[in-house]
């Protein structure tokens, strides 16, 4: 009897844990895996935004696959997904072709700049440990030319974040911490320095405690932060952008703009002929495909709705991370031949975001709203989790944060 072939694509959150539980949970006498990603390396997402602003470095960030995933049980492909054929079972890598019983779809997200004019050409976007180092490159050689330059560019010193969510505002954050030490280092007054937010949508950080967001924005304008809400990005240029608040256009001088106002799934997903919503595939309630029985789908590719709300559930780590611990119980079913599935049951335990490395906000343990220094505690703790779930102790000794009180 043939083994059952296991392709899970996109070594993100989800399609790294949907792999670790396959490889606990299926022998090698029993399943073939196959994990498909184009680097040898699985990153954090939700600390793209520290390697961008230079708090952090990237190498603490990315996770080497080897490191986590056992190869005498799961075969690595490092090659890059071109196109997905459902009907044929097929997958076609840039180098090569796969064919599969079972396919997990992990392929991640892409920025939406949903044709603003100049977005794709001048701005940066955090969506990868490379484009998150081009970041701090970008804005280290802006702060080194500065007093090179016979007239001083203040656009220099300008940084754009467009985009006041989770990203955009853990950015800022970020930024705000790391501006003084630029400026000390490169001899430029730190008033010289302007850190604009800009949302279109009356307030920063929608969905979370009104009092919550106050006290962040509280705390970012402490440092320097500037905020622009219901102001529209309009245009970007490689030396400015323009926004439009309440009906009139302002021009911005700027030699720096993050887009952090949205991520679409891979485009992959849609041109593989899956049907999709809002570019995402909306999965049963066992996170398969529609019309697919052997497709499940995870994190950024897929769509659940949240009943209660009548709204998609936000695409966060924590939702990812569930998905996969169902995808993977499935898989494993059908792949073992008992046909039992669950149904994906998430279990928000808490939001919480960052404002900087020793500042924070959230919501966690049955609706109790902290911040300041708890909140803080409470991010590194679930990114400690992540990482002995993913790993076990040997990994978080290894990548873990245990820097509490700095």
């Amino acid at each position: 009897m043939n083994k059952p072939s296991i392709v899970v694509l996109g070594a993100g959150y989800g399609g790294m844990v949907t792999t670790v539980k396959l490889q606990k949970s299926l022998g090698i006498n029993e399943a073939d895996i196959t994990l498909v990603n184009k680097h040898d390396y699985h990153y954090q997402t939700t600390w793209l935004h520290e390697n961008a602003a230079g708090t952090l470095h990237h190498d603490r960030t990315r996770i080497a696959i080897n490191d986590v995933i056992k190869l005498n049980k799961v075969n690595f492909v490092k090659d890059t997904v071109i196109s997905i054929n459902p009907k044929e079972n097929k997958v076609r890598l840039k180098n090569g072709e796969l064919s599969y019983d079972y396919l997990v779809i992990g392929l991640g997200f892409e920025a939406a700049t949903f044709g603003i004019p100049g977005l794709d050409e001048h701005a940066f976007t955090i969506g990868s440990i490379n484009r998150a180092r081009l970041i701090r490159e970008h804005i280290e050689y802006n702060f080194a030319m500065y007093n090179n330059e016979n007239e001083p560019n203040d656009a220099r010193l300008t940084i754009v974040v467009g985009g006041g969510g989770f990203t955009g505002i853990e950015f800022v954050g970020e930024l705000a911490n790391r501006v003084p030490e630029l400026c000390k280092e490169y001899d430029i007054d730190k008033h010289k320095v302007r850190i604009i937010n800009v949302e279109g949508a009356p307030t920063v950080l929608p969905g979370f405690d009104p009092d919550l967001v106050e006290y962040a924005m509280n705390s970012l304008e402490a440092r320097g932060v500037e905020f622009k809400t219901g102001a529209l990005l309009k245009e970007c240029k490689a030396d400015r952008i323009i926004i439009e608040k309440d009906g009139k256009p302002e021009e911005i001088p700027t030699m720096t703009t993050v887009w952090a106002a949205g991520v679409r799934a891979n485009s992959i997903v849609e041109a593989s002929g899956f049907e999709t919503n809002r570019g995402k595939i909306q999965v049963r309630e066992d996170m398969r495909a529609p019309d697919y029985d052997n497709v499940f789908v995870v994190g950024d590719c897929a769509l659940v709705m949240n009943e209660e709300s009548g709204r998609p559930f936000p695409p966060t780590a924590q939702i990812a991370i569930q998905m996969a611990e169902t995808v993977a119980h499935n898989v494993k079913s059908l792949a073992a031949g008992s046909g039992e599935v669950e149904r994906f049951e998430p279990k928000i335990l808490g939001t919480v975001a960052s404002l900087g490395h020793d500042d924070a906000i959230g919501v966690v343990l049955n609706n109790r709203k902290v911040f300041g220094f708890m909140a803080t505690v409470m991010k590194k703790v679930i990114d400690n989790r992540y990482l002995l779930k993913l790993g076990g102790p040997g990994l978080l000794v290894k990548k873990g944060k245990f820097n509490i009180f700095y």
